[in-house]
């Protein structure tokens, strides 16, 4: 593994497309090799022992190529297999998991002149995410963390995934009527946060916002993802050096020319 080798992501499809784009943001000197597995999407409603069958295969591709590191750009996988491919596997594996924290953290204040403890004030935070990353221990032990103090909803939204892998994510009535059926339960001016707990779900920023209330923040894991990537390989030197032209390279299960247009947008937008 030398500092010149490319960086692994996966997803079940598209969403991971979303974490590429950070990378490439915030660390334009790498090589990307992206995989995503449309062909056997959604991974959000399959069984625990499913994704973890997939994600290896999906690992073993990505030996073959010599990577570096790699990031599940997938909450789902990183529920279902990130521990079990990390005992496999030597080389550094970057998961993802609803930035829960992140969303919870903006209830605490730093009380007069800094002496006396923070102070915080509960947050009404609703996780948007995959059914299978809602109903797995990793996310019943994120929640634990914090549900004591705060108030949490989980929100599966499995049709958020469908719209974005059949292309149909510019269909603005289509998206804001399934946004409308997932969250029109809930008192919205009461939200303090949306988490976007799905990578898939990032590409929908614009229509939350147009959903929310200007009050309630939208939250996704991408940014504080990337930054603990390029600690990681900070930390160990292999780092890439900045003379290097970074770049990406896309691959997908489903070799169709319309996923690989889709994808090469879902890039560049």
């Amino acid at each position: 593994m030398t500092s010149t080798a490319p960086i692994g992501v996966f997803d079940s499809g598209l969403g991971g497309i979303s974490v590429v784009r950070q990378i490439v943001q915030d660390m334009p000197h790498e090589r990307v090799l992206y995989f995503g597995d449309s062909a056997n999407a959604p991974y959000g409603t399959k069984t625990p022992q499913e994704v973890r069958r997939l994600s290896f295969d999906i690992m073993e591709r990505f030996m073959s190529q010599g990577v570096k590191a790699v990031v599940i750009a997938c909450n789902t996988a990183t529920s279902a297999a990130v521990n079990a491919l990390r005992d496999h596997y030597d080389i550094p594996i970057i998961g993802m998991e609803p930035a829960l924290k992140v969303a919870c953290d903006r209830g605490d204040t730093a009380a007069g002149d800094g002496t006396a403890p923070a102070r915080h004030m509960p947050q009404h935070v609703i996780v948007a995410a995959t059914p299978l990353t809602l109903r797995e221990h990793k996310f019943a032990a994120l929640m634990d963390r914090f549900k004591a103090n705060n108030m949490i909803s989980p929100q599966p939204c499995p049709d958020l995934v469908e719209i974005v892998e059949s292309g149909r994510l510019c269909d603005h009535d289509l998206v804001m009527r399934t946004l409308h059926r997932y969250f029109d339960g809930y008192d919205l001016p009461s939200i303090d946060s949306v988490v976007l707990g799905c990578t898939h779900f990032v590409f929908y920023r614009d229509y939350f916002r147009e959903l929310l209330p200007s009050t309630t923040a939208i939250i996704d894991g991408n940014r504080g993802t990337v930054r603990h990537l390029g600690m990681v390989l900070e930390s160990l030197g292999k780092l890439a050096p900045e003379e290097m032209n970074g770049g990406v390279e896309i691959a997908n299960s489903d070799s169709g020319e319309r996923i690989a247009a889709l994808s090469r947008e879902l890039l560049h937008s």
